[in-house]
């Protein structure tokens, strides 16, 4: 179950940092749920996924962070993005470089932290966020006296304000992303999917971005689609390996249907093809082609088949 978590984790903040650079807005939200539930379920925070974990919470404020009623912390005075600010810094204690990226984006987050309250005309609080946000260090004192100056104009069109706005701090957030993903793209979920797939000798069709004769809008249902099922076979049979592993010994001879992939390969076959299946097959090659059984296995009702049955009841039907 922890192993299952951790991979769900790396796969909902790999989901978040494509939507967060992509502007989604609605599917940000979506996996923003499902990594926070998994985040809220953990009993600590595994070594190696403290990266992983910080990045979502850090992407989960900056994208509410002009939104000063939210409350991510107990002190009600901490913004989104003040918030934010302590995750980038956990965040940096993680890794030993990018320094001139890090410092970029670290500063952004403090000036608009400022500038958030600005633009909201909550000029004491603005005043008070300054004094948390800045040590008595020399390197932090030039920003931390321009800003003090800034607060004091009420005015929060400064040209300060303005050359380091909202938008510059989520394009370097997204530098960030770009960077993380690479060296992130071994995730076990995707990398085990795609190994999946071309065992099954179905890279040509299931992966291939090709739809024929179809719009965009069709062409990107049809890879949603495609994602929910490689999901789909994925769960099915890396957890259900696990599972089958895990399981006492005295259970095995209790479910035998269904423990791999052969056994419900053959509870498969016993099917009879019914009427409304056949005519589901013939109206997916005519649309699709003989040959892509993934697209037509997508599109059509089928109960409970594989691309190789379309393609052996096909086979069946030609003769």
């Amino acid at each position: 179950e922890n192993v299952a978590a951790e991979w769900m984790l790396e796969f909902a903040c790999s989901c978040l940092c494509r939507h967060f650079a992509e502007q989604s807005g609605a599917e940000f939200w979506r996996w923003k749920d499902v990594a926070q539930a998994l985040i809220n379920g953990l009993s600590q925070i595994p070594p190696h996924q403290k990266k992983t974990i910080y990045l979502c919470q850090l992407l989960i404020r900056v994208a509410q962070g002009k939104s000063l009623g939210l409350q991510f912390e107990n002190d009600q005075r901490i913004s989104p993005l003040e918030s934010a600010l302590s995750f980038w810094t956990l965040l940096e204690g993680e890794e030993n470089k990018l320094e001139k990226l890090h410092e970029d984006i670290r500063r952004l987050i403090q000036i608009q932290i400022v500038a958030v309250h600005m633009e909201n005309r909550y000029f004491k609080e603005a005043a008070e966020a300054l004094e948390r946000l800045f040590t008595d260090s020399e390197s932090d004192k030039p920003l931390r006296v321009k800003l003090a100056s800034v607060i004091k104009t009420k005015d929060p069109y400064v040209p300060l304000l303005q050359s380091f706005s909202y938008s510059l701090l989520i394009s370097k957030i997204k530098s960030y992303i770009n960077l993380f993903m690479k060296e992130n793209e071994t995730n076990f979920l995707i990398q085990e999917a795609t190994k999946h797939v071309a065992s099954k000798g179905l890279r040509a069709t299931a992966l291939q971005n090709r739809p024929v004769e179809v719009n965009e809008n069709d062409r990107s249902d049809l890879e949603t689609k495609q994602r929910f099922v490689l999901s789909i076979i994925l769960l099915r049979d890396v957890l259900g390996q696990q599972h089958e592993t895990c399981k006492p010994k005295s259970l095995n001879n209790m479910q035998n249907v269904g423990k791999n992939e052969v056994s419900l390969a053959h509870s498969r076959k016993r099917q009879r093809w019914t009427y409304k299946e056949d005519r589901e097959l013939k109206l997916g090659v005519r649309k699709f082609g003989v040959g892509n059984w993934a697209k037509i296995l997508l599109h059509g009702d089928f109960n409970n088949r594989t691309s190789v049955m379309l393609k052996d009841r096909w086979r069946t039907l030609s003769k």
